[in-house]
């Protein structure tokens, strides 16, 4: 799987599994950081073939200033695949558990779409973990009304042997993941390009892969973020693509809006999807460096998109 210059692979174990994770100590890395730099933890998504490959266009970006972790989340890239039917406090308790076992002061964690949503609640148990948190389409899509679970794909994904077909021709084939890349998770399908589509199809073709991924399809790790966003004390960042698939910014600025005291900042990205960090990596990095030291400040009120500068897509 690919893996930035300077990074190499280590492991660490949680009570349900290995997670392998990807961190800055080679050269020109270990040489150019100082002793004791802070850390920024990337996590990605999930979704059929997602890895920590999401984030290696941004995090690089970073390698020279903080000690960079990037794991791939349980049951998905190179980390352990158990054979269970995963639950949202499978992901609560093992991010904790990889937070705890890697880092000893509070870290600044960038995560994206439904792990953004686990890593808030995250937050919200082990507050003394984190010092900040920037993350991209943050939801458990349930929010405000919505029930992921109501479609007729969803119930496909929960029966019995379609369930692992639909996974081994429509979702582990690189055909299925460029189609889905390009029409549900992009704005402009011009931007998935062939490494991305090997990466996650490397990812989805794991052994035993199958068992996250739909339990993701069936709508069992989603739950709405609503009903724990008033508890946040963490100060966090916001940033949401314009064309967003399902659950657009509106999201956002009313998860914000109930608790400004802690998401100090919300940021619509326009021409962008589901993921900027992969679609627009650079305007990602630019984002992430403006945000951290405001986030950084204690007195920091809430910030709005009309406040801040615009980025030209």
């Amino acid at each position: 799987m690919f893996i930035p210059l300077g990074f190499t692979s280590k492991s660490v174990q949680t009570s349900l599994g290995k997670i392998v994770y990807y961190t800055n100590d080679r050269p020109p890395w270990n040489d150019l950081k100082s002793n004791s730099p802070e850390t920024l933890v990337f996590l990605h998504g999930l979704g059929g073939g997602s890895s920590a490959y999401e984030w290696s266009k941004v995090y690089p970006a970073f390698a020279a200033e903080y000690r960079i972790l990037a794991p791939d989340m349980l049951g998905w890239g190179r980390s352990e695949h158990p054979e269970r039917d995963y639950q949202v406090d499978d992901y609560v308790t093992t991010i904790a558990e990889f937070l705890s076992n890697t880092c000893t002061s509070p870290v600044t964690v960038i995560a994206s779409a439904l792990t953004a949503a686990f890593t808030i609640r995250v937050a919200i148990a082990n507050p003394q973990l984190f010092k900040s948190m920037i993350l991209t389409t943050a939801a458990g899509l349930n929010e405000f009304g919505r029930d992921y679970q109501d479609n007729f794909f969803t119930k496909l994904a929960g029966t019995p042997i379609i369930d692992r077909l639909l996974y081994s021709t429509g979702v582990a084939t690189s055909f299925g993941i460029r189609g889905f890349l390009e029409q549900r998770q992009f704005a402009s399908k011009d931007r998935v390009d062939s490494e991305l589509v090997e990466a996650y199809l490397q990812s989805a073709q794991q052994p035993n892969g199958e068992y996250s991924a739909l339990s993701f399809v069936r709508g069992d790790l989603c739950f709405d973020l609503t009903q724990y966003i008033t508890q946040l004390t963490i100060p966090t960042a916001l940033i949401w693509g314009q064309e967003s698939e399902y659950i657009g910014p509106r999201v956002g600025r009313r998860l914000q809006e109930m608790n400004p005291q802690a998401i100090r900042i919300m940021y619509q990205l326009n021409d962008v999807g589901f993921t900027p960090q992969l679609e627009l990596p650079a305007i990602t990095i630019g984002l992430i460096r403006q945000f951290l030291p405001q986030l950084e400040t204690s007195n920091s009120q809430s910030v709005l998109e009309e406040d801040l500068p615009a980025f030209d897509n």
